[in-house]
């Protein structure tokens, strides 16, 4: 059972209990004390000759030879392995700038102990993105941005022994916190230099702001204009900003807390796109957001070339708001849509279909030219293309592919039926059989086969004797 011990945070919502993160911490200062333990060690000319290091870890703890910045190893390659750094008692040590951490892209624990750590930029863990645990206990820290984390999931976060400021830049900590500011026994220092718990900063036009975006919802169609209010509110005055990504032409208007988002000619290449207006100042932000609902006609944007997987397909692709009623054609006769043949929706992105005419075991008989026919109450668009299955067989054979095709369809119509058939077997044709396996086993059916030249009959009692064959 791990005892606990002040300054240490963890967000609740990435670790169930207060003991096992306070295990985790435990953990993690036995790793940075025993670096590499099990874990084969660099070269000494890898690692800087101030610090420790093995393959993923990377300690510098010696107060006598120490360093200012974070090491730089001799590739990009070994420091993109590195997972974990642990900085200790270095009394030049006091910044961490923009560039410092941009080849430690795998970074996932940095503990900065005991030193005179001073200034964190907003932009020092752009490349961390995998960063989870911050210890940045007893520096000499006096202020620090929420903005920093702003694109991490940190989990824990470590500041106690700080000389914090009792100001609202600091409240954004409070609020993040809550009761475990007292947990690290987080202290902030007042103006006159008295210290009290963090957890009781209390300060007048120090809150995070707020952001509506109206109307909440948008559905309009294609070419038509839209305006969108964004109003903000809060204490210090927030920053208003706009963001997204559109093909549709806007302009932005603002007049204090209330800003004015103007879209013409709204374009079909929109819909479902994300517009938010977000309000930031030193405490935090608040962000208000919709998804553009543009309706419009459909368009086949692919038609391609029928290609042989499980079973043949010709690929389509079709953009449409609402979902549009697919139709296909062959030799401009309706198909008819069933067991074996049947349209296919195997993907549906932000504004597009994407799916397959489907056929099982098609023959020449379904070559063709293939139309296909898409529409909704906006409107409508088709496209063709040819479809190649089989080579059509010659005139000998042609009884062949009649009698093929026969049986298929008395198949399927009498499935479930248990009635018989009689069909005539022309030259003994037994692959007939053995292309019609696929029929039989869908069905009850029996087949009774007449040899025309020898005036005999088999009885082919049961499906599966057929189909065994």
């Amino acid at each position: 059972m791990c005892a606990s011990g002040p300054g240490i945070w963890a967000l609740p919502s990435a670790w169930g209990t207060s003991g096992s993160w306070q295990c985790f911490w435990w953990w993690v200062v036995a790793v940075g004390v025993t670096v590499g333990s099990g874990d084969p060690w660099m070269s000494a000319e890898a690692c800087p000759s101030t610090c420790s290091c093995s393959s993923t870890r990377i300690s510098c703890v010696d107060p006598e030879r120490g360093i200012s910045a974070f090491p730089v190893l001799q590739s990009e390659a070994e420091m993109e392995n590195i997972t974990d750094i642990y900085i200790a008692n270095q009394s030049s040590f006091s910044s961490i700038n923009d560039k410092d951490l941009h080849y430690y892209k795998n970074l996932r624990n940095l503990t900065v102990t005991n030193s005179r750590l001073t200034y964190v930029s907003k932009l020092a863990f752009q490349s961390n993105l995998r960063l989870q645990y911050l210890n940045l206990k007893d520096n000499n820290l006096s202020s620090l941005s929420w903005r920093i984390f702003k694109h991490l999931n940190i989990s824990y976060l470590i500041l106690s022994g700080n000389p914090l400021h009792c100001s609202c830049e600091n409240m954004w900590i409070k609020l993040l916190l809550g009761e475990e500011a007292d947990t690290q026994e987080l202290r902030c220092i007042e103006d006159g230099g008295a210290r009290k718990p963090l957890s009781r900063l209390r300060l007048q036009n120090c809150e995070v702001p707020m952001a509506t975006l109206n109307p909440p919802k948008v559905i309009k169609m294609e070419k038509d204009n839209v305006e969108l209010f964004c109003t903000t509110s809060g204490m210090p005055s927030p920053e208003l900003i706009w963001d997204m990504a559109l093909v549709t032409n806007y302009v932005i208007e603002t007049s204090g807390q209330i800003s004015v988002l103007r879209l013409s000619n709204l374009s079909s290449m929109d819909h479902n796109k994300k517009i938010s207006c977000t309000a930031e100042n030193i405490v935090g932000d608040r962000e208000s957001s919709l998804l553009l609902d543009i309706h419009f006609a459909p368009q086949i944007t692919k038609l391609s070339d029928a290609i042989a997987d499980h079973h043949w397909c010709i690929p389509f692709s079709v953009a449409a708001n609402p979902e549009p009623q697919i139709k296909w054609y062959r030799d401009n006769v309706e198909v008819t849509e069933g067991e074996y043949i049947m349209t296919m929706i195997h993907d549906i992105t932000e504004r597009e279909y994407h799916g397959c005419l489907q056929l099982d075991n098609p023959t020449h008989i379904n070559n063709g030219l293939y139309r296909l026919e898409v529409k909704n109450k906006y409107g409508s668009d088709e496209k063709e293309i040819t479809a190649h299955f089989m080579g059509r067989p010659d005139d000998g054979e042609e009884q062949y592919w009649n009698l093929f095709s026969l049986v298929r369809s008395a198949c399927s119509l009498l499935e479930g039926a248990h009635k018989t058939i009689t069909v005539p077997d022309p030259h003994e044709h037994n692959h007939i059989l053995n292309m019609c396996r696929v029929w039989c086993k869908k069905t009850s059916t029996n087949l009774t086969q007449t040899n025309i030249g020898h005036i005999r009959a088999m009885r082919l009692a049961h499906r599966n004797t057929m189909c065994a064959r």
